[in-house]
């Protein structure tokens, strides 16, 4: 169990974290048809949609109130109202999502006070699903965003229905790539399971061409699926980001939950194939059979270049855990652990510490570590330092492919951990023929014997004789450098 310590500098010098309506924003990325908005100034928006854009390399559906002076003190009902009717006119989404930001939350909006009274002047907004979910950027972090979002879609879409005993929901944590949830979803289908994914960011951000444009996003879940799922039988969570949402969908529907902390390494994915198969009353297939085997053996082959490295881990709490669980598993220290906010995660993770710092604290403690671990703003702290930095987490906007990275299930973790075992055998040092130096007399004979050769001259020529001296020469050369 980590001991977690808070950094009490009185500002951060390098953010590691990113802020709640950013997280926010990316769950409601995950529905089908859907606008996110964040309530607060332009600018508040523009910096997270940048972040999102360099990170998926997609175009990003993302709108705001534009708050400015005036309206932040008086209040903003009416952005809220404009931003409201003019999306619907002009985006038609089925559902419109707004999030807070610091500015709106210090002056103390009241957003569903507003929405409500919106409701009753606007009927043209009737077939328009509006959720909101308070997320501060001043407090929590990238993780908490995503979490009260997901819970705030529960709440507002969620309603029970008939029991499905084949039908499944999982709730993803903002760790997981589209590639992830893929992975995932083809796990619970094989055992003839129905999954509702929520959010599903595999449809919406995986980095396809899509036949026709949209003002909103294209693809996730629909509202079908979402009120599908107070159908399911069981509610699968992964990261402890989703036990909040769990607990909402089992207070609306009565379905049980369970939470998987991670779904990186042996253990967690062993636990969730045994879960499935309880479920469904079928065996666990053969080629996930086959799938844990070839784990195992990429944990034997990679031990060698992980066993006894000391790391260093920037992340969010769930990412945190399931990259450094893993790294413990295969014999690494985690000598440095940064994070961004408190999470149950923390006591689950192989360390003596957490800290919730930035990236100058991280910086800090990864001096003496061999492998650095964090997003690509811990690109410059690992060129100062000299070490090799595996990129995780977001924003990556220094790499390609973020969306097709799978990190999650027995390949996932066979990936991961050649991705490091790789990045370690670059480290090792190479001899050069310069490492052993000749001695002098040993040089100057090879130079004689090269500029012979060079010329083409017979061994009779009078700088090579066979004569004693000669001969004495050459022996003596042989034998320094003999020893």
């Amino acid at each position: 169990m980590a001991r977690v310590v808070e950094s009490k500098k009185a500002c951060a010098v390098n953010p590691l974290k990113m802020s709640q309506p950013l997280g926010a924003c990316l769950a409601f990325m995950g529905l089908d048809a859907c606008m996110p908005v964040m309530h607060g100034s332009q600018g508040c928006t523009s910096f997270g949609l940048v972040l999102l854009v360099r990170h998926f390399k997609e175009a990003i559906p993302l709108q705001t109130t534009a708050m400015n002076e005036v309206t932040s003190i008086l209040g903003g009902y009416d952005n809220i109202e404009a931003a409201l009717l003019n999306i619907r006119q002009r985006a038609a989404p089925k559902i419109i999502a707004i999030c807070s930001t610091g500015l709106t939350e210090t002056k103390g909006d009241d957003v569903a006070g507003y929405i409500a009274t919106v409701r009753k002047r606007k009927p043209e907004l009737d077939d328009t699903e509006i959720i909101y979910v308070s997320t501060p950027d001043y407090v929590g972090g990238f993780e908490d965003g995503y979490k009260h979002a997901l819970t705030a879609i529960v709440q507002a879409l969620v309603q029970p229905l008939p029991p499905r005993a084949k039908q499944v929901t999982l709730l993803p944590g903002s760790h997981l790539s589209p590639a992830d949830i893929d992975e995932l979803r083809e796990i619970i289908e094989s055992f003839g399971l129905t999954p509702v994914v929520l959010p599903d960011l595999s449809g919406s951000l995986d980095g396809h061409i899509a036949p026709d444009w949209r003002g909103t996003t294209l693809g996730g879940s629909t509202l079908e699926d979402i009120r599908a799922a107070g159908a399911s039988a069981l509610t699968l969570g992964v990261g402890e980001q989703t036990r909040e949402a769990a607990q909402a969908l089992q207070a609306r529907t009565g379905a049980p939950f369970e939470i998987f902390a991670r779904l990186t390494g042996l253990e967690g994915n062993d636990r969730l194939l045994l879960r499935l198969a309880q479920l469904s009353g079928q065996p666990v297939p053969a080629k996930y059979r086959r799938q844990r085997s070839q784990l195992l053996d990429a944990m034997l082959d990679g031990h060698f270049y992980t066993g006894g490295i000391k790391v260093a881990i920037g992340a969010e709490p769930d990412l945190l855990l399931a990259v450094g669980g893993l790294l413990h598993d295969m014999g690494a220290e985690l000598r440095c652990c940064v994070s961004t906010t408190p999470s149950p995660a923390h006591a689950l993770l192989p360390a003596e510490q957490v800290l919730l710092g930035d990236l100058e604290d991280f910086e800090a403690g990864a001096a003496d570590c061999d492998l650095l671990l964090t997003h690509a703003h811990g690109r410059q702290a690992a060129a100062r330092l000299q070490k090799p930095l595996l990129r995780i987490g977001f924003p990556v906007f220094d790499r390609i492919g973020n969306a097709h990275r799978v990190q999650v299930g027995y390949r996932g973790s066979m990936a991961l951990i050649f991705e490091i075992a790789n990045l370690m055998i670059e480290q090792i040092p190479h001899h050069q023929p310069g490492d052993w130096p000749l001695s002098p007399a040993a040089q100057r004979a090879a130079q004689t014997a090269t500029g012979c050769a060079t010329a083409g001259v017979s061994a009779g020529c009078a700088s090579c004789s066979d004569t004693p001296a000669s001969a004495s020469l050459e022996a003596s050369a042989l034998t320094e450098a003999s020893a």
